[in-house]
Parts: structure tokens; sequence; C-alpha cells
């Protein structure tokens, strides 16, 4: 929409249990993004040790990209943890960070995605009030209003930013085609997740 050329989708892929930056379900899916999108993609492994992620990713971004880009755009909405970390690495790497989306409404954020055509999918699930029926689940118009009703009931964030929920994207405005995928739910009586099994461009 800024009309900027973008070079490539950069993902993390955690192979530890946990992460204090970055996503771990299903983030495969950012493979078929890039190339949804055509554009190139970037799979930057890590263990997921705190501080030691960040400097596995600034690594990559110079060594693969670094003299391509003049500006990393990223997701984070309200996590200083996060944002702060990004940007001393963009300073190090001498580019912009930039969050389009910083501490927008949850509300307003959530119900543009559905409005602009986003097929956003919950992969995850890990708060009092959601249960194993949303994994796997499209967010809609309709059951994004249930959604809005138990954030407030159950007092978790809407957006899902303190980790109450993940999500993939299967397709946006920007996508060339849609992503088909299937998925199978792991539930253990009060977490879960959907863990994709295939995953194929739309023909």
């Amino acid at each position: 929409m800024k009309g900027w050329s973008i070079e490539a989708l950069v993902t993390v892929k955690i192979q530890g249990e946990d992460s204090m930056m970055f996503q771990l379900q299903n983030t495969e899916i950012a493979e078929y993004q890039a190339e949804s999108m055509g554009t190139k993609w970037i799979e930057v492994i890590s263990n997921g040790i705190e501080n030691k992620e960040i400097e596995e990713l600034e690594d990559e971004i110079r060594n693969s990209i670094g003299k391509e880009i003049d500006a990393l755009v990223v997701g984070a909405l309200r996590s200083d943890y996060q944002k702060t970390r990004i940007e001393r690495m963009c300073e190090r790497l001498g580019i912009i960070s930039f969050c389009p989306v910083w501490h927008h409404d949850s509300e307003l954020h959530m119900n543009a995605l559905v409005e602009h055509g986003f097929d956003v999918r919950i992969v995850s699930v890990s708060s009092e009030g959601l249960d194993k029926s949303w994994l796997g689940k499209r967010i809609t118009k309709e059951n994004l209003k249930v959604l809005t009703e138990l954030s407030k009931k159950y007092r978790f964030n809407l957006d899902g930013e303190g980790g109450e929920f993940e999500t993939i994207t299967l397709d946006a405005p920007h996508f060339s085609k849609p992503i088909q995928c299937e998925g199978v739910v792991a539930w253990d009586g009060t977490r879960g997740t959907w863990n994709l099994t295939k995953i194929q461009l739309s023909t």
C-alpha cells in the first residue's frame, strides 16, 4: 500500500520448545506466502535461546540481504520486549525498523483483517476461554464477535498479542494465490495446536 519494494520475507524457525521473540507454530507457511507474493524467502534456524535468537536473525539479514534493504517491517503490536530488540538490531545493521500496526486498537485491527479479505487461521490456543474448537478455524466477521466477547469475559488480548493464541495467514490482498492446507489438532485439555500436515498453493 505504501509502494515499497519488498525484497524478502524473513522467518525465524524455532527448533526449541519456546521463544521470547518469535512464533513457534507452523512458520513453514511463510515459504508459500513468499511464493504467492513473488518474493524471496529466508528462513533463520534458531534454538530459541534468549538474546541468542536475535543475534542469529541479525547475522542472517547481514549475510543474506543486508546490502539490498534499507528497512525491516515487523508485526509487533504491543510487546516492548520484541520491538526494542528489533530496533536495536536494525540500528546495528544501519536500517530502519518500521512497525506499522504498533499500538493499533485490538478490535479495529482484527476487524480490519476480516474486512480486507485476510484468511487468518488460529493455530494455537493457550488461554482460559479458548477451547480446541478454535484450532484451525478461520477468523470471520461472525466468530470474531464471539472471540471479542470471550476476550472481555476471560480478560485476554483480542489480537492474541499476549500469547493467548497464534495465527497463520492463508490469503491476503497481496497474495497472487491463496494457500491450501490440512492439519491435525493436538489438545491436552487446556491448550492445543493445529499442526499442518499438507501445504500447497492453490492452482
